[in-house]
């Protein structure tokens, strides 16, 4: 196994105008166009929050494109850290608001 597809777990925080235009619907399509498995949810603080894991290059390649965002978000911020990963997903879903 190449290092780059080492199984990993990331778990990002993305801050900026990212509720309300379509940040969680981006996210979904990009980590299933990945296979990745984790979920997406927003934040009472108006963040979104995201855990992924699969392949740590895929994985990197998703956190490539939070830093973006889909065209009507702005993006000020995301901090992540790399976690170890569990296998409890089975796929990746939207998750209700985290208060």
């Amino acid at each position: 196994m190449l290092p780059n597809d080492t199984p990993s777990r990331l778990h990002a925080i993305v801050e900026g105008r990212v509720q309300g235009v379509g940040f969680r619907m981006f996210v979904l399509e990009t980590a299933r166009n990945l296979n990745l498995t984790g979920w997406v949810r927003n934040r009472w603080n108006g963040d979104v929050e995201v855990l992924a894991e699969g392949p740590r290059s895929a994985l990197e390649n998703l956190l490539s494109k939070l830093r973006v965002g889909p065209p009507a978000a702005h993006v000020t911020g995301v901090h992540f850290e790399w976690q170890q990963p569990t296998g409890e997903f089975k796929r990746f879903d939207v998750r209700a608001t985290s208060y």
